[in-house]
């Protein structure tokens, strides 16, 4: 029998067709999202093909998370599109105050599970592989088959084994494994292949920063980015599942396009550059950098650890004079647990704004537009040339104990010059 890496395992148990690298195979879906940007044009693609009713109303579902609450007449005609038709289908639709950005919102809630094979009209839907899953990010077009049929196609990947090893350090998250990662290989290393992450390093990973890895899997070009599920991630997926699954697993023996190994013992701080999320340094190279604006938040880190991270090193503090500090939890179940823990009013307290959940200014959306000229540390996934508004500003992207760090000096700051490493294991084991 044919050894298989996790992707061609996953595509494999959805496809009558040979799972082999470079295959189109016609795959069963299990899940299909769309929000209120993308989802106007999935829906009249879906009216235009013919199509009456989606495949499964439990296994299509509508969240309105990047304009929303509405910030134009635009926002509020394209949130409307969507609610009207998600009532006319019955299909899953969360409204503003129960909602949350998708890619934290759906595995949060169970939608997303090991084994799945998932489909969203959003790049950033390989969030989901960090549970095992084959998620990946498609056109409106395509959504809307996946929603009239059922099914699609996929060209199997051929998989780049990436193994994290050494003894990662408490101010090493999430962010700073995949930035690493990027920094090495570029914006274009894995152009349609699959990560595959695993490795020592990853043992006592929280689920949260499993997810930021996942989510900017896409950066690097990938099609997916899946982690090999472990305890961890049956345990967080059992607790939430909103049907059964059945997780998979890599094959020992399977052939790898590439292997990458990187060694987190001594790693530092990463810090993202204009304008590419590959255009990584180390934070100590990035050191007097002056910002106007620090962002926690995105599908990427705005997640329960996040907040909490953040939290830890405001506690007590002020926010820089003349910085804007903007803090927006990812979905409200994190919202409402960062106010049960008091993170809310850490960050009130500290003089920075916490938003509502929603995509806010990560996209260039709303909640925090920059000026000409202006400058800002985000926790998000991209800082292309007017990612987060005029084509003149500066985005640099890093992890939330660095954006935290900064939003107290008003220059991008290692954490390790607010806090001690005792300090810092204190929100180490934080599981959401």
């Amino acid at each position: 029998m044919k050894k298989r890496t996790l992707a061609e395992a996953l595509i494999a148990s959805h496809s009558p067709d040979p799972a082999d690298v470079g295959a189109i195979c016609s795959v069963k879906v299990d899940f299909a999202f769309t929000n209120d940007i993308t989802g106007a044009p999935a829906i009249n693609a879906f009216r235009d093909m013919g199509a009456e009713k989606v495949f499964d109303r439990e296994r299509c579902a509508i969240l309105p998370d990047h304009f929303t609450p509405n910030k134009d007449i635009a926002a509020a005609e394209q949130a409307k599109t969507a609610r009207l038709f998600a009532q006319d289908q019955g299909m899953l639709y969360w409204e503003v105050g129960r909602v949350g950005v998708e890619h934290a919102f759906l595995p949060e809630k169970g939608y997303i599970l090991p084994g799945d094979l998932v489909f969203g009209a959003d790049s950033h839907t390989c969030t989901g592989g960090a549970l095992g899953a084959f998620s990946t990010g498609v056109g409106s077009t395509d959504l809307a088959a996946v929603w009239a049929l059922g099914e699609s196609w996929l060209m199997v990947p051929p998989t780049v084994r990436v193994l994290f090893s050494g003894r990662r350090r408490p101010w090493i998250t999430g962010k700073d494994l995949i930035l690493a990662l990027l920094g090495r290989l570029g914006t274009q290393g894995a152009r349609y292949k699959a990560f595959q992450f695993e490795g020592g390093a990853l043992a006592d990973l929280p689920m949260d920063d499993r997810f930021t890895v996942a989510n900017m899997a896409v950066e690097g070009g990938a099609k997916a980015g899946l982690f090999v599920p472990d305890e961890k991630t049956l345990a967080y997926a059992g607790a939430r599942a909103a049907r059964p699954f059945t997780a998979l697993f890599p094959d020992e023996g399977a052939f790898y396009a590439e292997t990458v190994e990187i060694d987190v013992t001594s790693l530092e701080p990463q810090v993202a550059f204009p304008h590419s999320p590959a255009n990584v340094r180390s934070v100590g190279e990035a050191s007097g950098v002056d910002v106007d604006q620090v962002f926690i938040g995105s599908c990427t880190n705005g997640r329960l650890r996040d907040m909490a991270l953040a939290a830890r090193l405001l506690r007590g503090r002020q926010v820089r004079d003349g910085l804007r500090c903007i803090i927006i939890p990812a979905s409200y179940e994190v919202w409402s647990e960062s106010l049960r823990r008091g993170y809310l009013t850490t960050f009130a307290e500290a003089g920075a704004v916490v938003c509502t959940p929603t995509c806010g200014p990560c996209l260039g959306g709303h909640m925090g537009i920059l000026a000409s000229g202006e400058r800002c540390l985000a926790t998000s996934n991209r800082n292309f040339v007017g990612r987060m508004g005029h084509p003149g500003s500066e985005l640099y992207l890093a992890s939330p104990l660095v954006a935290a760090a900064t939003a107290l000096t008003g220059h991008i700051t290692d954490p390790r010059e607010i806090l001690s490493e005792e300090e810092l294991k204190e929100v180490e084991g934080d599981e959401h």
